[in-house]
């Protein structure tokens, strides 16, 4: 699972940190695997890395640098980190050589979107023209989506889902990648390759609800 880099306050320390949220652990165990943390790395090392895992998770976070997919940032775009971006398309260009399963969430849905040649929307709220997505501040807003049958993502979840989200923006463009989950107000909700054994994301945050289909669909994928 990749990780935040970040300050943080624990015990006597207020030191930069590699974290994350606890739930994204608790999930991939309570599917039946092992979690482990990778903070941003030396992109060389990449390859090995993934050579050494069986899965991997994008997890959420901070925006994408928008130069990324050759837009100027939005007034709301603020806080993109470079070498958690770096590290991330490093690990998806081995992932895929190695066709590794793979989970994005939320950030991690639009950063392999945007590793696909895609693009995002850098302000939902300005698409769809409400903040339901994300209410503000650690507030999740509770989204009805439904999800394309036949799709790896409706073999996890069902063809309708009550989610929670947390992100305000969102997937615009995704070449190569196949549309398997919307919002009621259009908004793209989940991306996967039916070429590839496992490679999906979800844009909102399955790690925060009960319903495990998805890391349960991941783990699998990680012991075939």
């Amino acid at each position: 699972m990749t990780t935040y880099r970040e300050r943080a306050r624990w015990g006597v320390w207020d030191e930069p940190a590699d974290l994350l949220h606890v739930v994204y652990a608790r999930s991939v165990q309570a599917a039946g695997g092992v979690a482990g943390l990778l903070p941003p790395g030396d992109l060389s090392a990449a390859a090995s890395v993934i050579g050494r895992l069986d899965g991997l998770i994008i997890a959420g976070g901070a925006d994408v640098d928008p130069h990324r997919y050759a837009d100027e940032a939005h007034e709301s775009t603020t806080g993109w980190r470079e070498d958690r971006d770096s590290w991330e398309f490093a690990l998806l260009d081995a992932a895929a050589a190695a066709d590794l399963p793979v989970l994005g969430i939320c950030r991690g849905m639009q950063v392999m979107a945007v590793h696909a040649g895609g693009t995002l929307d850098q302000h939902t709220p300005d698409v769809v023209g409400s903040e339901l997505h994300s209410p503000g501040k650690d507030l999740f807003g509770t989204v009805e989506v439904d999800v394309v049958p036949g799709t790896s993502v409706a073999r996890a979840v069902g063809d309708k889902a009550t989610v929670r989200c947390h992100h305000h923006q969102s997937v615009r463009e995704h070449p190569g990648l196949v549309e398997s989950a919307h919002a009621l107000d259009g908004t793209i909700e989940a991306v996967e390759d039916p070429s590839r054994s496992f490679w999906l994301a979800v844009q909102w945050h399955p790690e925060t609800q009960d319903d495990a289909g998805l890391f349960r669909a991941l783990v699998a994928g990680a012991r075939h």
